[in-house]
């Protein structure tokens, strides 16, 4: 397939089964369902995915009819599965790792010790550069088996599961958050001199050209778009 032709869904839906759903972004797309579109656009390579390695390579290779080829370097080493867990000495309970942590693999909450529960982990690694205080290491736990023999299918059918429930819960917290935001602000829209410090009508009317500005985009978002 060449680049920019559209994915034939069932396609798509064979190559993600084939990754190994660690979801790192090391292949240069969001996850793993992203790669998966790409490869069969024909928009990325087959071998931008670190942690399937070789046999991740030789899977893809398989289904898209192309050669086998070594793992771009450009994209990282094939390598031993890696969990990460928290110097609770260090940790500051900042939060920054559970919101990058794609399985929800980190628990804990604000300003208190959070716990990286290993059964969860993927070793994706995103964790490492948002803390600001260092205190995540990796921990090597598959000796000297990399690529897909330090994985296995159910490992990577877990993760799926876990990061489809993250993404989710993401979706739904997000829209719950909005909806608050677009309740207050319609509220504040409906008496705006009793939740304004100012009194002057062309400041008020301006404040509410903004208000109004504001509430007609975030209803535009909520609009279904026609398919």
């Amino acid at each position: 397939m060449t680049a920019g032709t559209t994915a034939a869904p069932a396609l798509v839906q064979r190559l993600l089964d084939a990754l190994p759903q660690t979801q790192c972004t090391r292949c240069g797309y969001p996850d793993c369902a992203g790669y998966a579109q790409a490869v069969a656009a024909g928009e990325a390579g087959i071998n931008q995915c670190p942690p399937g390695g070789a046999e991740g390579i030789r899977r893809l290779a398989a289904l898209t009819g192309q050669p086998i080829v070594p793992l771009d370097p450009a994209f990282g080493v094939e390598g031993p599965r890696s969990v990460v867990f928290i110097d609770e000495n260090w940790c500051i309970g900042c939060t920054l790792c559970i919101a990058a942590c794609p399985t929800d693999a980190i628990i804990g909450s604000n300003k208190r010790m959070h716990t990286v529960q290993e059964q969860h982990c993927t070793g994706c690694e995103l964790c490492l550069p948002v803390c600001p205080v260092d205190c995540i290491l990796l921990e090597n736990v598959s000796g000297t088996q990399t690529g897909w023999n330090a994985w296995s299918q159910p490992l990577a059918d877990h993760a799926r599961t876990r990061y489809s429930a993250s993404q989710t819960r993401r979706t739904r917290e997000e829209a719950e958050q909005a909806q608050r935001l677009q309740d207050k602000a319609e509220m504040k829209l409906a008496d705006l001199p009793a939740h304004s410090q100012h009194t002057d009508p062309a400041v008020l009317d301006k404040k509410r050209a903004v208000i109004e500005a504001a509430l007609a985009r975030a209803r535009a978002k909520q609009t279904p778009k026609p398919s």
